[in-house]
């Protein structure tokens, strides 16, 4: 399986919905990863690189490669939510995946 999207993410340690608001109007996208028996963990990621990698129809059915302080970590979409009117990524959530496990997931 190859990865067509990479994405540069950041942890953050400041949660909550003031922090999220703080981070969206510093236009960047507040996001968690979970899965595979591993703790969730939260992050962040630049709006502009996550607004144009969603632009492509794989981004929703391929596997990405998030970069987390340099460690790539393979990962689906689970769930992303959109501004109602405007074009803006509100909040991404991250699926782990394994290699060694199958996965089932609806891909549009």
């Amino acid at each position: 399986m190859t990865d067509l999207l990479t994405l540069e993410a950041e942890v953050r340690t400041d949660l909550g919905k003031g922090a999220s608001r703080r981070l969206r109007h510093a236009n960047k996208v507040p996001a968690i990863l979970y899965g595979e028996n591993q703790e969730p963990v939260s992050l962040t990621l630049e709006h502009k690189n996550v607004f144009r990698a969603q632009q492509e129809e794989a981004f929703y059915s391929q596997v990405l490669t998030l970069n987390i302080a340099g460690k790539p970590v393979e990962c689906l979409i689970k769930d992303m939510q959109r501004h109602p009117y405007k074009q803006v990524v509100m909040h991404l959530d991250f699926m782990r995946i394994d290699a060694k496990h199958v996965v089932h997931a609806n891909a549009p």
